[in-house]
C-alpha cells in the first residue's frame, strides 16, 4: 500500500511548537509518510538556529529552504517571499507530496502556499478565519485560506468566517487551537528546574513580555516599544522575561530596545531569542502578568489562568477571554492596565475564567482527516455562497 505523503512546513519556533504533536501523530502513523520542510527563522543563527531543536525532537528534516536576508526592511521581506516561492516550487517538484500542511499567517507560509497551488498540491491550513487588524498577517491569512482546500480552525466563529470566504463547509473543521493541546500534554517545568534552565530567578512579582511589530503601523514600532519600557519602569520590583520578536518588518528595532533595557537592569531582566515551547509555557505559569501583543496572550495564557495585558491593535478582532485586558500603546494606559491585572479582585477571578479555544485534543482529529479525506478532484474548488441574513 502506498503511504500518503504529508509535507509539514514550519518557519518559526512558535509555529513549530504548535505543530509538534500533529507532526508526531503523522510520523507515527504507518499509513502516512511525514515530510518536514524548514525555512525562515529556523535556519538563522540570529534567531537561534531552531531547526536543531526539531532534529533533537527526533524528526528528520527533508528540506531546508533559505529565505532570510540580513535585513528587516519591507524590500528584504518581499525578497524573502520571492526566494521562498522559488525554493518551495523546486522542493514540491522533487518530493511530490500528496498534501501540504501549513499553519497561520506568516509571509514564508504564504510563499509555500503559492508554490503549492501552482504545483497542484492540496493544502490543509490551520488557524484560518481569525482577524488581526493591526498586521498584514490579516490579509496573508485570508489569502492562504482561499489557496487552501482543507481547513482546521481554532473556534466556531472562525469556522463560520472561513465558510463565509467561500470554502466548502464539509472541509472546514473546528478542532480548537493546538496551543491548548500543548498545555495539556506537556509536563510543565517546576519553578526551580525552570530557573536553573534559563539562568533567571523569579521574584515576588514577575512579568513575561512579548511585543512584535504592528506591521500596518506606518509610525514603526520604536515609539510603542519605548512607551512599554517606560511603563515597566513603574514596577521596579518586577522581574521581567522578554522574548524577542519574529523576523518581521522593523523587528530589529524592538530587539535593540530590549537589549538596551536589559543592559540597564541586568539584575531583574533577561531576554531570549527562543525559549522553546516548554520553557515558554512554564514561564507563563510563574508570571503574574503576560504583557505585549502576541497571540499567545490571547490563546494560551487564559488556559493557564493568567492575566494578559494586550497592547495596541495587533490582535484586534481576535476572540478573547475575560482574563485579557486591552489597552492602547501609551505609558499611562499600559501602567493602569498592569495595575488592574495585578489587583486582588482581578487575580481572584482568574481561576473561573473560561478559555475559548477548544478542549486541547486537536492533533489526532486533524491527522485522521488528513489520512482519510478524499483528495480526488479536491483541487477544483467551487465557491460556496454563504447564506446572507
Amino acid at each position: 500500500m502506498t503511504r500518503r505523503k504529508i509535507c509539514v512546513v514550519t518557519g518559526t519556533r512558535a509555529e513549530y511548537g504548535l505543530l509538534y504533536w500533529l507532526m508526531k501523530e503523522i510520523d507515527q502513523d504507518p499509513e502516512l509518510e511525514l515530510i518536514v520542510a524548514v525555512t525562515g527563522m529556523h535556519l538563522s543563527p540570529e534567531f537561534g538556529s531552531t531547526y536543531q531543536q526539531i532534529e533533537k525532537d527526533g524528526f528528520s528534516i527533508h528540506e531546508k529552504i533559505e529565505i532570510l536576508l540580513s535585513s528587516d526592511t519591507a524590500v528584504s521581506i518581499t525578497k524573502s517571499i520571492g526566494l521562498g516561492v522559488i525554493g518551495f516550487g523546486e522542493m514540491f517538484d522533487r518530493l511530490k507530496p500528496d498534501l501540504l500542511v501549513i499553519l497561520g499567517d506568516r509571509y514564508e507560509i504564504m510563499a509555500a502556499a503559492q508554490a503549492a497551488i501552482i504545483s497542484r498540491i492540496p493544502i490543509a491550513h490551520l488557524h484560518g478565519g481569525e482577524t488581526t487588524e493591526g498586521a498584514f498577517d490579516e490579509a496573508i491569512r485570508h489569502s492562504i485560506t482561499k489557496m487552501s482546500h482543507i481547513h482546521f480552525t481554532a473556534a466556531e466563529p472562525y469556522r463560520r468566517r472561513v465558510i463565509q470566504l467561500g470554502e466548502n463547509p464539509s472541509l472546514v473543521f473546528n478542532y480548537g487551537a493546538p496551543g491548548i493541546e500543548n498545555i495539556n500534554r506537556l509536563k510543565l517545568m517546576d519553578r526551580k528546574s525552570l530557573e536553573d534552565s534559563i539562568g533567571f530567578q523569579f521574584g515576588t512579582l514577575n512579568f513575561l513580555v512579548t511585543y512584535h511589530p504592528v506591521t500596518l503601523d506606518r509610525n514603526g514600532p520604536g515609539g510603542a516599544m519605548g512607551q512599554l519600557l517606560l511603563a515597566l519602569d513603574q514596577f521596579p520590583e518586577a522581574r521581567i522575561i522578554f522574548t524577542k520578536p519574529n523576523s518581521d518588518t522593523d523587528g530589529r528595532i524592538i530587539t535593540a530596545l530590549i537589549d538596551e533595557y536589559c543592559e540597564r537592569h541586568p539584575t531583574r531582566t533577561k531576554s531570549f531569542i527562543s525559549m522553546g515551547q516548554l520553557r515558554y509555557l512554564s514561564a507563563i505559569q510563574y508570571s503574574h502578568v503576560v504583557i505585549g501583543n502576541s497571540s499567545s496572550g490571547i490563546i494560551e495564557v487564559p488556559a493557564l489562568k493568567k492575566a494578559t495585558v494586550n497592547i495596541g491593535d495587533r490582535q484586534l478582532g481576535r476572540l478573547r477571554s475575560a482574563s485579557v485586558i486591552d489597552c492602547s500603546e501609551d505609558q499611562e494606559s499600559i501602567v493602569s492596565s498592569i495595575r488592574y491585572a495585578m489587583s486582588e479582585k482581578f487575580q481572584n477571578e482568574l481561576d473561573s475564567v473560561e478559555h475559548i479555544y477548544g478542549d486541547g485534543q486537536t492533533s489526532l482529529k486533524i491527522k485522521e482527516v488528513l489520512k482519510t479525506v478524499n483528495l480526488d478532484g479536491i483541487l477544483k474548488k467551487s465557491f460556496y455562497d454563504y447564506p446572507l441574513h
